[in-house]
Formats: structure tokens, sequence, C-alpha cells
């Protein structure tokens, strides 16, 4: 498979050192290792070796949406973290042809990987208060290709849900426990509503709030990540990890 004009590369130096750029044709990129030329990349095969103006090796991968959403996106909110995205795709059974409500768009990081898992035929509506922070989430999305399969709103969503019968409701707010009367509305019997919050305080609100709601199946879960390094006779836990970023809330419209 060759590199085209538009294509996202990873240029790989060593498992420290590697970046992600997208090959338009005169570009040319600087790093510490030197300077790449995209007219050098195009055409080129992904997996081939190829060096900077320094001499120095790199070799062209292909990139995953991962390496793309948190090595090439503009962020001007804390984002949601992948370990916590990928439990609430996978426990809001959310899938291809879902319709999904959002609302806390931010940065649009993890509207990204909510559009990513419901195309071609699912949709996306993401709720955001402030227009700087929708319209940077709108050109983070577009810059992949994802803007297609999202509305964005600039609203309030403690004001209501526009959208009814939808499967799943994530929540990325400081107060989600004023949209879950909207969300239960919203929701589709059997849909899934999803919360992220930071703190204990607003993990024991929002509960109760769900459970006076009627929701049913509700859970509260906190994620760790932790790296390894591997190596014969060294392997052990990195020094760094990726600890407390928030608790997740799932619970069930009967």
């Amino acid at each position: 498979m060759d590199v085209h004009e538009g294509d996202f590369v990873v240029l790989y130096f060593n498992e420290r050192r590697w970046y992600v750029i997208k090959a338009r044709k005169g570009a040319r990129y600087s790093f510490n290792e030197g300077v790449v030329s995209a007219d050098d990349i195009l055409g080129k095969t992904y997996g081939e070796t190829l060096k900077t103006h320094l001499g120095i090796e790199f070799k062209l991968a292909k990139p995953t949406i991962y390496d793309i959403i948190y090595n090439s996106f503009k962020r001007r909110t804390q984002v949601v973290y992948p370990k916590d995205a990928a439990l609430i795709v996978l426990k809001s059974g959310i899938g291809p042809g879902s319709r999904v409500v959002e609302a806390g768009t931010g940065s649009g990081f993890l509207t990204a990987i909510l559009a990513y898992i419901v195309r071609p035929n699912g949709v996306v509506y993401t709720y955001e208060t402030r227009k700087e922070f929708l319209d940077l989430a709108k050109a983070n999305l577009t810059m992949i290709g994802m803007d297609r399969f999202v509305v964005f709103k600039n609203k309030d969503v403690k004001e209501g849900i526009d959208e009814l019968g939808v499967d799943a409701v994530v929540l990325d707010m400081a107060d989600p426990w004023d949209v879950v009367q909207h969300a239960f509305a919203s929701l589709r019997s059997g849909g899934v509503l999803a919360c992220f919050v930071p703190t204990v305080n607003q993990l024991e609100k929002t509960a109760e709030k769900v459970r006076e709601i009627g929701f049913v199946l509700i859970e509260a879960e906190e994620l760790l990540s932790r790296k390894y390094k591997v190596s014969r006779g060294e392997t052990r836990p990195e020094m760094r990890m990726v600890g407390h970023t928030g608790y997740l809330i799932f619970a069930r419209k009967p």
C-alpha cells in the first residue's frame, strides 16, 4: 500500500520517537532527527525505510485512528483517555448504525471515537455550550473525515435532548444529574446512559439521580492503566502510569 496525498502517516524512528503527519505535496516536517519532505514520502510504500536530511533513518507506517486522534488533534480541554473511551463504547453497546447523544464535546476526542464506531450508517449528536470548543471539535473531526457522522449542536443539553429513541447517551460534564431525566426520555428501551465524572461527590450524586429516575443495572467503575518495560531479565512496571482520570457510571433504561 502506497502513501497518497492527504494520508496520515507514522514516521517511526524508535519506540520513544515517532510522529504522525499528514502528507501534503510540498510540505516539510521538522523534528529533532532532521527535516522530512512530504514529496519524498508520497508514492512510497508503508514499511519502507527512508532518511531525514541529517541521514537518520525512519520507517513509514500506517497509523490507527488512536494514533491520529491522540497525536494530531488540537486540544483546549481535558480529553477522555483511551481506557475510558473504550469501556464507554463497549458497555454502551455502541456499534455501526448506532444513534448516540453526547454532551460535553470539548475538543472532540471522544466525539471522533464515537463517530468512527457508528459509521457508516450511524450518527453522533454532540452538544456543547461553548462555540469555540464546538468549532475546534468540528475542525478536528473534519481533518479525519469523521464530521460526516456527527451533528454539532451549540446548545445546553440541560435544556433538553432533541433526539428520541437513541441507543446511548454519553455525558462528559460536571453536573450530569441535571441531564439524567432528559437522557431517560431520549433513550430507547434497553438504551444505555454513560457518565464520566472526576470526583466521588459527582459520582454519588449522579448514581442517586439515575436510581431515582428509574434506570436499572447501575454500575460505577474506575480504570487504571499501567505500561510495562519489557526487557529480558528487567521486565517491570513503568514508573509512571495513567492513574485516576475519572469515574464511569453506566445505567440502562428498562
